[in-house]
């Protein structure tokens, strides 16, 4: 069961419903590592509106969008055959039926090798240009609700609200827009494969306003292995990624998904989610949460981003 979490008594409410807060998130992410959140103010009509331009973008014909393409990591388009997931587990399969996207932090740190790789200038669409001022929009707003969310998950640790925001002054982000195209765009699809393969996630957290379909999210847990995710329009699904588990001590678990192949019998499905990703400093130290604090597993102590890059180019399809 992923539960759907009101925002706002962990902003507004006495202690006590803050703390009710408190332990759901831990339940929740020490089960699937997914929870739905509702009272989060992100605008639906900004969410909608970006839906909009980028369709304008995913409709032009391959001609138009293969000046853009890019590879796992880089900013700009991400074609059909870009990424297949699965390797992320070492489990080789087709590549993902989507297309994408990426944006990632631009704002340059001042120290070249760092912003050479991590922080440089982002691709945008010439043919749809009122994207561009929608997607700085929704980014300002998932980099204040990652910190939100974030106080409360230092919290739920029972290591206050500054355990993880100490270490996202200048954090990485990427944020992808995910195109689904129909089934009857895309033809045969291959034996395995799926929109998106079974993976979990590389950074902290991620943020997903998913749209409801038949070919759509599906969650991987421990008792009931894979379920369809649940929807509410009004919520974003939160699930949390591998660095998190880690520095949890594996206290909770990476969110295992996948995305449903376009289904045979709705040929005309297409689905667009916004996808952010977010993780931390670059070069962060990360250290196990020790058992006698609730960790599980201790981790030998890693450097951030060599293990996010690590995890990029697993799932690059050459």
């Amino acid at each position: 069961m992923i539960p759907v979490i009101d925002l706002r008594p962990w902003r507004e409410g006495t202690a006590e419903e803050k703390d009710a807060v408190v332990r759901s998130v831990d339940e929740a992410l020490r089960r699937a590592g997914f929870l739905l959140v509702t009272g989060h103010g992100v605008d639906p009509a900004l969410r909608a509106g970006i839906r909009a331009r980028a369709r304008e973008f995913f409709h032009l014909p391959e001609a138009a969008k293969r000046p853009y393409a890019v590879k796992v990591g880089e900013r700009g388009w991400l074609g059909p055959g870009a990424e297949a997931n699965s390797y992320a587990e070492g489990t080789p399969g087709p590549p993902d039926l989507k297309e994408s996207w990426s944006f990632a932090a631009d704002e340059p740190t001042g120290r070249e090798a760092v912003d050479a790789e991590w922080f440089k200038p982002n691709a945008w669409p010439r043919e749809v240009p009122g994207l561009r001022p929608l997607v700085e929009e929704y980014v300002a707003r998932m980099r204040a609700l990652s910190d939100e969310l974030l106080g409360l998950l230092g919290v739920a640790l029972g290591q206050g609200p500054d355990f993880f925001t100490r270490h996202t002054g200048h954090p990485t982000w990427g944020f992808n827009i995910n195109w689904y195209p129909a089934r009857e765009a895309l033809g045969e699809v291959e034996p395995g494969q799926y929109r998106i393969g079974a993976h979990t996630d590389f950074g902290t957290i991620t943020i997903l306003d998913r749209q409801k379909g038949r070919g759509g999210l599906q969650v991987h847990t421990e008792d009931g292995g894979w379920e369809d995710a649940p929807f509410d329009a009004a919520a974003l699904t939160i699930n949390i990624g591998d660095l998190m588990a880690r520095w949890t001590g594996d206290r909770w678990r990476s969110g295992r998904h996948r995305v449903l192949p376009p289904p045979a019998d709705e040929p005309t499905e297409e689905l667009i989610s916004l996808v952010w990703f977010f993780e931390c400093d670059p070069g962060t130290r990360v250290e196990s949460l020790p058992v006698e604090a609730g960790g599980r597993t201790a981790y030998d102590p890693f450097d951030s981003h060599v293990y996010l890059r690590g995890k990029l180019d697993a799932i690059a399809v050459d």
